[in-house]
């Protein structure tokens, strides 16, 4: 670079030194050359004597390599064979290490179409897996491994499809079998419900034995000879139990789930497996129409819902994600709600309560079986107190028919005892107490009728019955005990009080059987507290309990009662009305026969031998009984007399009514039931004796003078009854004196009724303005 960039002239300069360095060189050389040339000249000549020898070596050499030639041509041929058979060598080796890549392919593809074959699906995805992504990159360069690659995602599909299939087989058939296991489970929950009570039991025996050592020693001998027994026939039968899971055959499920989480299509089987179980509970839920009629057809009912859930139970448990408890809980509660709403409608069909009880018993045996496995049932408990109001709703009507049937075949006479042993028959039937009956001698009559021990055992057998109900209701002894009294008392003040009601009124029922229906409730009503006693016994719980509820039965007999007394007032007053219908009265005789009626004295007598059956009754019943009677006869009475349609009556009529008006004094005056004071029963014809005086005496000035005044002789006589009356007379009079006007007396008599009828009618119509 600097020849060319220092000096213009440099390059010139520079070949010219290069030139003659060059021409140094040159000099050098031809030096050199100069001497070594006889060197080079004495080697020629060497060379040339040399060629000789040289060229009889070439004939040696020559001559030899063909004696060699020739024999090496075997060995030649040997060596080629050699190397033919080491090619060979190395292309069998490079095929068995190919064959030795390829063969585990080859046998993992056999083994996938033997588990196809075979069914195992979910070990052919996993050899499917394996060839993949192991074997079959290693081989991808041959045909047979596109002809596998493209046949791995049919076989995939081809697997979805079976396994599907399989799994809606499962489906099918655990609906078709979810009644058989729901059955099973429902019966080893039964089973060991019972184990657990007998163990509590034993449990409790054990407690009481150092107690009661020697009067239990016995019973505790048989409880532990019992659950021996027990224990032994289970380990006897232990591998015979199967339990509800073991009926069914969950592979489909686990070999379907498996298959889809291999395949990446798991929430595609959860959804699908979820929605299929869904429409099959609203299939099992749906009841049948029938389903009332029997206990078969809850039972299955119960059953298939059971099955479906025990199912769904142990697939939550088993499975990992295809349930959860979310989806089982809002599925159940779903079934929940169906349930409670068909049991509603179909339980209201049930008129049995033996029906409703067995319903209850299913319906217990169905919540205890979901509740082991881990459902809440609270609601189900719930249902069971409105079934059980409608079942001691079945059991009133069921007493209702008894109590008819007892009512209908009574007798309504006291009951004959005629020795010792029917007597003890009867109180132990019944809570009856008397000491003076107890001292009379046999034979002798227990004052109620037959009707009264079999009311009293039916209310036993109904408090019998409505416990039955509270059974296995995890209920407390108070709150059973709080139960029990309430049915009773609906038993007591609603069935039994409507039919005492309806029995009262009935018309066959007479004067002699309201007596006896009255000393029947009395003594019911005594043995009320036997009852109270008797449930306390049951339930263990005292009545001195503040909470505890009292048995309404001594309202219901005091209304019964009452009614019955009621029913003797208004029958008594009807039969005084049937003895006045017959009454023939001649209104317009002149004079009277003398003696009272007829229709009178056989009412009279009557009455006397009705108030001596009264003797049983309580005095003021009876009494009242009596005065009722009295009040409506005198009231009858002056009906009869003042009755719109008689227009006329005589003095003699007056007198003849007279005399049996003292018929009826008479009557009251003899005192025909015992206990009233003084004239007492006579004021109830005070009305008619005074009224019948003003006219046989004919007093009107006094009457007429005093009235308005309280120490009036005739206070109890209207103006208005007394207007009315002498009106009557007022028509007779016209009619039967034809000549009276010429007749003075009869004449001043006329006159006079007409004053008296004038005073009385301003009396009434003063009365009428002031009011």
């Amino acid at each position: 670079r600097s020849v060319y960039d220092d000096q213009p002239n440099a390059h010139q300069k520079f070949m010219e030194k290069l030139d003659a360095c060059i021409r140094n060189h040159d000099r050098e050389i031809e030096k050199m050359c100069n001497f070594h040339h006889q060197g080079f000249v004495d080697a020629i000549t060497e060379l040339l004597k040399v060629r000789a020898d040289a060229e009889k070596l070439k004939v040696q050499v020559t001559d030899t390599n063909r004696r060699l030639q020739d024999a090496g041509k075997e060995v030649i041929a040997q060596t080629e064979e050699i190397i033919r058979c080491r090619v060979q060598q190395r292309n069998i080796t490079t095929v068995v290490e190919k064959l030795q890549l390829c063969l585990p392919v080859l046998e993992m593809y056999s083994k996938l179409k033997e588990q196809m074959s075979v069914k195992r699906y979910y070990s052919a995805l996993k050899t499917m897996e394996q060839l993949e992504n192991l074997y079959l990159p290693r081989v991808s360069q041959y045909r047979f491994c596109q002809i596998m690659i493209e046949n791995l995602p049919k076989l995939r599909e081809e697997i979805k499809e079976i396994s599907m299939s399989d799994l809606k087989d499962f489906l099918e058939s655990i609906r078709k079998h979810s009644d058989r296991i729901g059955e099973t489970a429902m019966k080893q929950a039964q089973q060991q419900k019972t184990f657990s009570t007998a163990l509590q039991k034993q449990n409790n025996v054990n407690y009481g034995r150092n107690m009661h050592l020697g009067r239990n020693r016995i019973l505790e001998s048989k409880n532990e000879i019992t659950l021996k027994r027990t224990f032994e026939d289970e380990d006897e039968h232990e591998e015979e139990v199967l339990t509800a899971q073991d009926l069914v055959d969950f592979s489909p499920v686990y070999r379907c789930l498996h298959i889809y989480s291999v395949l990446g299509d798991g929430e595609i089987f959860e959804n699908y497996y979820r929605k299929q179980r869904r429409k099959q509970a609203r299939l099992v839920l749906q009841p049948q129409s029938s389903m009332h009629e029997t206990v078969e057809g809850y039972r299955r009912y119960f059953s298939q819902i059971v099955g479906f859930f025990v199912v769904e139970d142990h697939i939550l448990h088993v499975t990992q994600g295809l349930v959860t408890r979310t989806y089982t809980d809002e599925l159940w509660n779903m079934a929940l709600s169906k349930i409670i709403a068909v049991l509603r409608t179909h339980s209201s069909y049930c008129s049995d309560p033996d029906l409703v009880l067995e319903l209850k018993n299913l319906i217990v045996v169905f919540a205890d079986t979901l509740q082991g496995y881990g459902f809440p049932v609270n609601r189900l408990f719930d249902l069971l107190f409105e079934i059980r109001d409608q079942y001691n709703e079945t059991l009133l009507k069921k007493w209702s028919g008894l109590f008819r049937d007892i009512f209908e075949a009574d007798n309504y006479s006291p009951i004959p005892v005629a020795n010792e042993e029917e007597y003890r028959i009867v109180i132990s039937k019944f809570p009856f107490q008397d000491p003076e009956l107890d001292k009379q001698s046999f034979p002798k009559k227990l004052p109620m009728s037959q009707s009264v021990p079999q009311i009293y055992m039916q209310v036993k057998e109904f408090i019998y019955a409505s416990l039955k109900f509270s059974e296995s209701l995890h209920r407390s002894s108070t709150e059973i005990d709080d139960m029990l009294r309430k049915s009773t008392n609906l038993l007591l003040t609603r069935t039994l009080s409507s039919c005492l009601q309806n029995l009262i009124k009935k018309p066959h029922i007479g004067l002699t059987e309201l007596v006896q229906i009255i000393i029947n409730t009395t003594h019911l009503e005594q043995a009320c507290k036997y009852l109270e006693d008797f449930i306390s016994n049951i339930t263990n719980i005292s009545q001195l309990t503040v909470h505890t509820a009292r048995l309404y039965g001594l309202s219901t007999f005091k209304d019964a009662r009452h009614a019955a007394e009621g029913e003797i007032y208004t029958k008594l007053n009807q039969k005084i009305d049937e003895f006045i219908q017959i009454a023939d009265y001649d209104w317009t005789m002149t004079e009277s026969d003398g003696r009272a009626s007829g229709y009178l004295m056989d009412l009279i007598n009557f009455l006397r031998s009705t108030f001596q059956v009264f003797t049983h009754l309580p005095g003021k019943v009876a009494q009242t009984a009596c005065m009722s009677a009295c009040q409506h006869l005198s009231m009858s009475l002056m009906q009869m007399l003042l009755d719109s349609e008689l227009k006329q009556i005589s003095m003699g009529a007056i007198q003849q009514f007279n005399l049996d008006v003292i018929q009826c004094e008479l009557f009251a005056s003899s005192e025909p039931v015992p206990g009233f004071q003084g004239d007492t029963l006579q004021l109830a014809f005070i009305d008619l004796r005074q009224l019948l005086d003003l006219f046989m005496v004919w007093d009107w000035s006094t009457y007429l003078a005093d009235y308005g005044q309280a120490t009036s002789k005739y206070l109890r006589v209207n103006p208005s009854t007394a207007l009315t009356l002498l009106e009557k007379m007022k028509d007779s009079s016209k009619k039967n004196n034809i000549f009276a006007q010429f007749r003075k007396n009869d004449r001043d008599k006329q006159k006079l009724i007409e004053t008296v009828v004038k005073q009385l009618r301003s009396l009434v119509n003063g009365m009428s303005q002031h009011t």
